[in-house]
């Protein structure tokens, strides 16, 4: 049993923990890890509002995850449900109360909402008790809904949330709801940044430098395992990268309409033009005195580098703006180039290929992943090739979850 004191340090370290923690999508990952272990729940789920919908966010289930091989994550379908009481999740967000049933499979007829077992039988999983609580903060109102499943005792077995659970979440849930209002200031910010980019060019939008972030997260996260990174050290890279990504093109806003909206091939004297979004891009995050600009001054100028030496923009001094003297090689190769450039240069190709642009449809997937494969080792890093074809199904959820068919068919 908890006592107050010990309840109170916990939520303290809480807000610490949550507040270091910068990106939405690494935040709601991390809420999630945090409120199975508060609650000590099996399983869990964020939805986050969008108008009268709610949108299936995130989830985390053990007992699922353990039937994958290690390193790997749940594949799950993202989907969205009205703001309404006839459902679970809808009701909480609608009410602004929360729920803890003892079994959702025992919900009296005479309650508006129902649980839907679909995803149990689709998974093989059997949800029973169910702590729902909704992410409400003074000054945004009513953001998602935060629901933990299954809570477990010392022997695994399934038990109901008990009062103290109650006690705990509700807490936790308004902590949680802040650190998330803070979290999505700080995406729309960086998403202003892109639209700004899409007034010069259309294929900056957000979906595409949120798949972008997320495949290249996804690549880091298996690539620094193999290498040995600790754990503390793959979170804090997994924020700051994440939201780097998303800005790898942010250099095309200084670069001409006539070259970006351009319908056919460049010419030689335009091509080097728009080589020169990458150290623009990359000058913008100066002074490089942070993590953050660290690695999206990184990002920015190596996006285009290939692993054979081919790439733009080569060495360049960032102060001057300007290639550095003959003696050295113009382009970095191989493992010269930084890891988060190396990944985010597969991931850009693997989207811009799977997406409708001005001058081009988009390809089937299969001609994408013959193109990737046959770039092994020439354009990208064999490894991460490697890495990429074994998380294909994770990449695909990514796809999913923003939507990259819509964007086609627009």
């Amino acid at each position: 049993m908890r006592n107050e004191t010990d309840m109170l340090k916990s939520l303290l370290e809480l807000v610490v923990e949550l507040n270091q923690v910068h990106d939405l999508d690494i935040l709601m990952e991390r809420i999630l890890e945090r409120a199975r272990h508060f609650s000590g729940a099996d399983a869990g789920s964020i939805y986050i509002r969008e108008g009268d919908h709610l949108k299936f966010s995130y989830t985390q289930n053990r007992t699922l995850e353990s039937r994958l091989a290690p390193g790997r994550k749940l594949v799950y379908t993202t989907f969205s449900m009205p703001v309404d009481d006839t459902s679970i999740a809808g009701y909480v967000a609608e009410s602004g109360e929360f729920l803890n049933i003892a079994d959702v499979y025992e919900l009296p007829d005479t309650l508006p909402y129902r649980f839907n077992k679909e995803m149990d039988n689709l998974s093989d999983y059997r949800t029973s008790s169910m702590l729902t609580l909704p992410l409400i903060t003074p000054t945004d109102g009513s953001m998602g809904v935060l629901q933990v499943i299954n809570a477990l005792d010392g022997e695994g077995r399934t038990i109901p949330f008990s009062d103290e659970d109650e006690q705990l979440m509700f807490h936790f849930a308004a902590l949680a709801a802040v650190a998330l209002a803070r979290a999505q200031i700080t995406r729309a910010a960086i998403l202003r940044l892109v639209e700004a980019s899409a007034l010069r060019d259309p294929k900056e939008t957000g979906a595409h430098v949120n798949r972008v972030a997320g495949y290249s997260i996804t690549l880091y996260e298996h690539w620094a395992r193999r290498h040995g990174v600790s754990e503390g050290e793959i979170a804090t890279n997994r924020d700051v990268f994440r939201m780097a990504a998303m800005l790898h093109d942010v250099g095309k806003i200084a670069i001409s309409d006539n070259i970006l909206k351009k319908p056919g091939k460049l010419d030689p004297d335009e091509y080097e033009q728009m080589k020169t979004h990458t150290f623009i891009g990359a000058n913008l995050f100066r002074p490089f005195d942070s993590a953050y600009n660290r690695a999206a001054a990184e990002v920015a100028l190596c996006h285009h580098e290939r692993w054979d030496g081919r790439g733009y923009p080569g060495r360049m001094d960032l102060m001057k703006g300007l290639p550095v003297e003959a003696q050295e090689p113009r382009s970095p190769s191989g493992e010269m180039i930084p890891i988060f450039g190396r990944i985010v240069a597969l991931a850009d190709v693997f989207d811009a290929l799977s997406s409708k642009r001005a001058y081009k449809d988009e390809w089937k997937e299969k001609d994408v992943l013959d193109y990737i494969r046959e770039a092994r080792g020439g354009q990208f890093d064999p490894e991460l090739v490697d890495i990429f074809f074994e998380v294909l199904d994770e990449l695909r959820r990514i796809q999913a979850l923003y939507s990259i068919a819509e964007e086609n068919r627009a």
